[in-house]
């Protein structure tokens, strides 16, 4: 009898045992599968960031460029919505883009971002009507391949600026109406582009008469680059100051800000921003960024990492830039970034194609740097 027992013992405890051991093997199972993937890791840290939009309500627009991609994946999507208020199509709505071919318009990349924009309220700005890149051949030449006459592109003009911005009349608050025209070098002129070449040099007032029939109520913009420089700026002014002379509407200049952690200083800056209200216009700092390199550098020196002390010289310079625009938030409209994350950058492909770089307030893994807090807690 003690030995039937024993035996039934033992049996049992067996039972248990193969029992308790294949259940635990569930949970197991069940952790490794509801373990969070990268996206949802960088979704869940991004809504812990403080929003800069909310930093900044009370001084000024906060944008960034984006792509058509950008509205569309994680953690993307939800960094852009909950940090910026205002946003700008970075290629989808220039001229060859969206109009790449006479009589043949490719709307929907920009209507993607335009929709995006309007589900997450935040305002859009038109990315760029004129300009001397990016801009197809077939514009400025005849069914024979001979360049049009002045006639024949101010009609194409016409009916470029025309359709693009009636086609998103409403729905786009500003527009950079011509891009980068003022020449880089003394005297400074007019960039001797195929619009001036067969146009003139009214080819600009042209060109914000047409948007502002097409949108009366979109304000309208001239936006270059190197404005800190000068001779560069005095042009821009006398450009600007002749168009509102003539009774042409303009809103504002837009300071593209392509800087870098050198130059220029903040006082060359501030120059440019006295200079440009000075017209009663507004300035937008339309395009910024913060190059960890000086333009005519060849190397790639921070492909494996950035050092610590120049992240803080990022971080200050960011600081004290923006402690400035914060002085002159009567005067700025927005302060849009050139992307939103170092991975995304144009200048990871320009001037030097393929160099690894790091402009701008976020890493490549969608990580607040410590430029990101400069701008946010107002370090100076």
């Amino acid at each position: 009898m003690r030995k039937k027992i024993h035996g039934t013992i033992i049996v049992y405890c067996m039972f248990l045992t193969l029992l308790f051991t294949g259940c635990g093997s569930v949970p197991v199972k069940s952790n490794d599968q509801a373990k969070p993937n990268k996206d949802e890791e960088e979704t869940d840290m991004i809504e812990e960031v403080p929003s800069l939009k909310e930093v900044y309500k009370d001084y000024f627009y906060i944008g960034a460029a984006i792509s058509v991609d950008s509205v569309s994946k994680s953690p993307d999507k939800e960094l852009i919505a909950k940090q910026f208020n205002i946003i700008t199509p970075e290629n989808a709505m220039k001229f060859e883009p969206i109009h790449p071919q006479d009589g043949i318009y490719n709307f929907e990349p920009a209507d993607k971002i335009v929709e995006f924009a309007q589900r997450n309220d935040m305002k859009v700005i038109g990315h760029t009507l004129i300009w001397h890149n990016q801009t197809p051949d077939w514009v400025f030449k005849d069914a024979d391949g001979n360049q049009v006459d002045r006639d024949v592109l101010l009609k194409r003009m016409e009916e470029h600026i025309k359709a693009v911005v009636g086609h998103y009349k409403g729905k786009v608050y500003g527009w950079d109406v011509v891009n980068e025209a003022i020449e880089d070098t003394a005297p400074y002129g007019l960039r001797d582009s195929m619009w001036k070449k067969i146009i003139g040099d009214d080819y600009i007032e042209w060109a914000f008469k047409f948007a502002h029939e097409a949108d009366p109520d979109a304000e309208l913009y001239y936006n270059d680059y190197n404005t800190e420089t000068p001779g560069k700026r005095e042009a821009i002014y006398n450009l600007v100051k002749s168009l509102k002379g003539k009774g042409i509407r303009i809103d504002a200049v837009g300071m593209q800000s392509h800087i870098n952690i050198y130059y220029p200083s903040v006082q060359e800056i501030e120059e440019s921003i006295k200079k440009f209200s000075s017209l009663g216009v507004k300035v937008n700092i339309s395009e910024l960024d913060m190059d960890l390199y000086k333009w005519d550098e060849k190397e790639d020196r921070y492909k494996d990492g950035v050092p610590d002390d120049i992240l803080k010289l990022q971080a200050d310079r960011y600081g004290e830039i923006f402690a400035l625009y914060r002085n002159y938030k009567d005067v700025i409209g927005r302060v849009t970034f050139w992307g939103y994350y170092d991975g995304g950058s144009w200048l990871n492909d320009f001037p030097i194609k393929g160099r690894t770089n790091y402009p701008l307030l976020f890493d490549r893994e969608f990580k607040p740097k410590p430029a990101f807090w400069n701008v946010a807690k107002f370090a100076q």
